[in-house]
């Protein structure tokens, strides 16, 4: 069994199901991943059209298949099955699970995929699942439960529904930053997804005219272990790229500070010329180089 997913995990762009003209311009576009999505963008009267539309999209954009995820509905409602029923004989990219509280869910989500996958010619586990851990109250405390479960390609995190399932009237201060339940959810999302060996993605930013606002937030969430972030607009996709692509200055830092280790094999820590080095310093510049080949 294994579990294929695309090269590059930066910029991941909503697209709505019901719409074959967003698709199509998402898909056109440079973000690494398109997410067809069948939640949130779909009024429940259109979901049925949108799983048609959905299915017939992937299947006409095979050569994109890799890139072309798809949002399905949360396990605790009505959708899912029908969601998966759908688009799986078109052989999506991969799968977003939204609302996810645990790996239990994961596992069920595993038990509904396999028999679709043996049934439309898909090696049996090798559909990907990002999965987003902290849009209700309960999600919060098993943010750490994803280690091992089968699928588990990346982690997000997710505000806007936290907000409404814990009854608060916001999830931002008036400067802008998140609320400390927020922040907190967003530690959490880091924290499990660096439990899980998975990338941690960072939630949308809903301003997609504040492009100044989105690279600063994106460069603050890199430093702080995020490797990609969602998109709800096109014009937010470069400025995620670009945040999220290691600089040539960091490159060559860590490119040196590799060598130095390799020059000092049997040094725990090694003067530099921006202070001392130790092991650590060394796992995260290799940790960098290894995003180059993502």
């Amino acid at each position: 069994m294994t579990v294929t997913t695309p090269p590059k995990m930066r910029s991941w762009l909503f697209a709505p199901g019901d719409s074959a003209r967003k698709m199509e311009k998402a898909t056109g576009g440079p973000a690494d991943i398109v997410l067809l999505d069948l939640e949130d963008a779909v009024a429940i009267e259109q979901k049925p059209e949108a799983r048609r539309m959905v299915a017939e999209f992937l299947t006409a954009n095979a050569s994109e298949r890799a890139r072309l995820w798809v949002r399905v509905n949360p396990l605790d409602g009505d959708f899912t099955k029908a969601d998966l029923e759908t688009i799986m004989p078109a052989k999506p990219g991969g799968i977003m699970l939204p609302k996810a509280e645990g790996g239990h869910d994961m596992e069920t989500l595993d038990a509904m995929l396999t028999p679709l996958e043996q049934a439309h010619g898909i090696e049996p586990g090798s559909t990907p699942v990002a999965v987003l851990v902290t849009e209700t109250a309960a999600a919060m405390f098993t943010t750490g439960t994803y280690k091992g479960t089968p699928r588990l390609a990346a982690m997000t995190w997710g505000a806007e529904d936290l907000a409404d399932s814990i009854g608060a009237m916001g999830n931002t201060a008036e400067d802008g930053s998140y609320r400390p339940t927020f922040e907190l959810a967003r530690s959490l999302c880091v924290l499990g997804a660096a439990s899980a060996g998975v990338p941690a993605l960072e939630t949308i930013m809903a301003d997609f005219r504040d492009l100044e606002g989105l690279k600063a937030r994106a460069e603050m969430v890199r430093r702080d272990g995020y490797r990609g972030m969602m998109a709800i607009h096109p014009a937010q996709v470069d400025v995620i790229n670009a945040a999220f692509t290691p600089s040539e200055e960091e490159i060559a830092e860590a490119r040196e500070i590799i060598e130095l280790f390799a020059a000092n094999p049997g040094a725990g820590t090694i003067g530099w010329r921006k202070g001392m080095l130790d092991r650590p310093h060394l796992s995260r510049a290799q940790q960098l180089l290894a995003q180059l080949d993502e």
